[in-house]
């Protein structure tokens, strides 16, 4: 068997969508397709969760129903009638028991839900033997909303017997980014967590390969949004992939590569507009990548600590300062540290301001906000300078390969 996942570019309306069937189409092996929300509709239901929150209730229907009227208008394009063959649910609520996160899990998982119960109900009536999973149903985790750990032993004996029953389908399609608690409530495994679940599910079913299907030709060497010359990398080893994607790649997720290492499935990354192309392999042994690697990661904020007595931080302060750093689940990208000071690159995010205000109460600190971090990795002293050229630079970290630049927009 093979799992196949698709993103919410590769299905963000109705020609991506028959472009899915075609490509499940073409395969003879059972298939585990695994299917994120359409187009935009994460941002737009964050947007939905945030105005509810506030009490903005007329945003929130604005934001609703631009998320129904998307996709009505698939289901129509595909010969699919709304609330007949895929019934839309109701506007979401807010319930103010809970806290923020948990809201956002119940709510924010609505993209996953309704496009794979319109892919699924799509492939059927294209006749090819399909069956929709409701995953929250099925991968358990912790309550750890946003962020939730998934309980591999329980959710793997739970989703090899529906797989080994008699009467599956060729093909089932389930939702990825999500997963549910042990209270019933939806969870999710954090952003662009659709690749981590197709991860999972081909470690659980020992899966010959898991595919990820992808508007680029492959893994390329930089985004080709930011550089025009951007060139595929035909193969990596799971090393090379799990460090770029923690330095920030956004080709797959950097929870991906665990669960497929530990059976050394082989991952690829293809082009969903062009299924037969070879696109880029990752597996256990591969060539050296023989061009230098550029990876931007942007809305940064670079934090500065010191001691107020002026005493060693890094002696007697770091275990201090990464439990307020992990207790507010900030993404840690770059850390530098003197003999008096620490600088922590970290992702933006709503804790921030949280975080600085508690490493206030025991050090001097100092930030700057909007940067942006470059790796490049396979650096030489000509790309080095090239890249420093110009730009106004806070902070550098250069190895014998690679160079990490904090850069001020």
């Amino acid at each position: 068997m093979k799992v196949y996942k698709f993103g919410g570019a590769s299905v963000k309306d109705a020609n991506g969508v028959r472009n899915l069937k075609d490509i499940v189409a073409l395969s003879n092996d059972d298939l585990m397709v695994v299917v994120s929300a359409m187009g935009k509709t994460t941002n737009a239901l964050e947007r939905l969760v945030s105005a509810l929150a506030k009490g903005d209730e007329q945003m929130a229907e604005q934001e609703w129903l631009g998320v129904l009227d998307q996709h009505v208008y698939t289901m129509r394009d595909l010969g699919l009638q709304p609330n007949v063959d895929v019934r839309l649910p109701m506007m979401p609520t807010y319930n103010q028991n809970w806290s923020y996160d948990k809201n956002y899990d119940q709510i924010v998982s609505l993209g996953e839900i309704i496009s794979t119960q319109i892919i699924a109900v799509f492939l059927l009536k294209n006749g090819i033997p399909t069956e929709w999973w409701n995953i929250p149903k099925l991968l358990l985790t912790d309550s750890t909303y946003r962020e939730a750990q998934v309980d591999l032993e329980h959710s793997s004996k739970v989703i090899q017997a529906g797989w080994n029953r008699t009467n599956r389908p060729k093909v089932v399609v389930a939702q990825g980014f999500i997963g549910g608690d042990s209270e019933g409530n939806r969870t999710t495994l954090g952003r662009e967590g659709s690749d981590y679940t197709a991860a999972l599910l081909g470690n659980f079913l020992n899966a010959d390969s898991v595919t990820i299907w992808k508007d680029v030709p492959g893994i390329l060497n930089a985004d080709p949004r930011l550089v025009a010359d951007a060139v595929k990398i035909d193969q990596l080893t799971y090393h090379d992939a799990v460090e770029l994607a923690y330095s920030g790649a956004q080709v797959i997720h950097p929870k991906t590569i665990r669960p497929l290492e530990n059976k050394k499935i082989p991952l690829f990354v293809k082009p969903f507009g062009n299924p037969t192309a070879d696109g880029s392999i990752i597996t256990a042994t591969a060539e050296p990548i023989r061009v230098p690697v550029y990876i931007w990661r942007m809305n940064q904020v670079l934090i500065t600590l010191r001691a107020k007595d002026f005493s060693f931080v890094l002696e007697e302060s770091l275990s201090h300062i990464f439990q307020i750093i992990h207790a507010n689940r900030l993404k840690v990208s770059l850390i530098q540290s003197s003999a008096v000071t620490i600088s922590v690159c970290v992702d933006n995010s709503r804790f921030v301001a949280q975080a600085i205000e508690q490493l206030q109460e025991a050090y001097r600190v100092t930030w700057n906000e909007n940067l942006s971090l470059l790796t490049v990795r396979g650096t030489t002293p000509t790309i080095l300078k090239h890249e420093q050229e110009g730009r106004d630079i806070l902070l550098s970290q250069i190895t014998r390969r690679t160079a990490k630049l904090v850069i001020k927009d």
